[in-house]
């Protein structure tokens, strides 16, 4: 139950960079062609070609940080079984095992009711029971990983791939001089903006001004709303309340034209001025800008983010914006201290 995973991604980086030694351009970026005398960097096919790589690359990152777990994973139960003086099975058993209940005859059935199947009871019952007690043990399981991740102190390193974003004039929440930067590009029709918009703000209330918050739209064809949404939250932002009427949105899921007008109204909008700003379309092409630049970069679902340049995207939870957060504010402390000066004293005999 318990496997080895050789360090494939360790391996595979050694292995790449014995080949050559890459030319270096002015802006100390590699060179990766030559075009009549002009050397392309790599940074400028980043700038160039973003939409075509980033993608590519985020897929490649989540194959890497899924091997790398896996060999971290591994390596503490090897160091936790050699500290007990144990073997990884005797571990398993001790740590794992005996922490998962047997399923009771109700849960079972109630498990049986949800399932479609034309199976009577008793004969679905023991495939039943082995599918519980495998979700239970490798919850078990990921429980006592994480206790041994913080025992060990393991500290993750390998970022998600990188690109720049133009953030222009949209709304921010925090300071521009914030150590970690967080641009979201979403869709107010998304489900699973709407489920991270709380984790977000929960995320701003324990690092307080250590993060800032900007927003981009990017509404999705398939959401026939949701760009008229975007453009209601930009009228409202012109009139000063762009961040309460963006949560409004994502609370309340009403997103027709009557539900954006009653809104305006329940903040006490000028609902004049926000009615002639949406029957108008007066925000029609800065929504299109921000899907313009998401489109650029290759973005093929919401959310998206960006942290620090750091890219990732999908049905992020909390725990994974928070340790990407803590990595982020871990790499600026470290780049402080390493541009630090220690300056000897002065003698004072002299």
């Amino acid at each position: 139950m318990l496997t080895k995973y050789a360090p494939i991604a360790f391996g595979l980086g050694i292995a790449l960079g014995t080949f050559s030694i890459p030319a270096v351009g002015q802006n100390g970026s590699s060179v990766v062609a030559e075009i009549a005398g002009h050397k392309v960097s790599a940074d400028e096919l980043e700038e160039k070609e973003a939409g075509k790589l980033l993608q590519a690359k985020y897929k490649y990152y989540l194959a890497e940080r899924d091997a790398l777990d896996q060999y971290i994973d591994d390596q503490l139960l090897e160091m936790q079984a050699k500290k007990e003086g144990v073997t990884l099975d005797e571990l398993f058993k001790r740590h794992i095992s005996a922490n998962v209940p047997e399923p009771t005859e109700d849960q079972l059935r109630f498990y049986y009711e949800g399932v479609q199947t034309d199976e009577p009871y008793e004969a679905a019952r023991p495939h039943i029971v082995d599918t519980v007690h495998q979700l239970r043990t490798k919850k078990a399981r990921d429980a006592y990983v994480a206790e041994l991740r913080g025992e060990y102190a393991v500290v993750v390193e390998l970022n998600q791939p990188s690109a720049h974003v133009e953030v222009g004039d949209a709304p921010r929440l925090g300071a521009e001089s914030a150590p970690v930067q967080i641009i979201e590009f979403a869709d107010y029709e998304c489900p699973y903006c709407q489920q991270v918009n709380a984790d977000l703000t929960r995320l701003r209330e324990q690092f307080g001004n250590s993060v800032s918050v900007t927003y981009k739209d990017f509404p999705l064809p398939m959401h026939p709303l949701a760009a008229r949404a975007a453009e209601a939250a930009r009228c409202a932002g012109a009139q000063g309340k762009f961040w309460e009427f963006h949560d409004s949105l994502f609370e309340t899921k009403r997103l027709q034209v009557s539900d954006l007008k009653e809104q305006a109204r329940k903040l006490k909008l000028d609902t004049a001025r926000f009615d002639q700003c949406l029957d108008s379309g007066e925000q029609a092409a800065a929504v299109k800008k921000d899907s313009k630049e998401g489109q650029r970069l290759g973005l093929q679902g919401t959310p998206s983010f960006f942290i620090n340049g750091h890219f990732m995207s999908g049905a992020i939870g909390y725990m994974k914006l928070r340790d990407t957060v803590m990595q982020e504010l871990g790499a600026v402390t470290t780049a402080k201290k390493q541009s630090v000066t220690l300056v000897p004293p002065k003698d004072a005999s002299k």
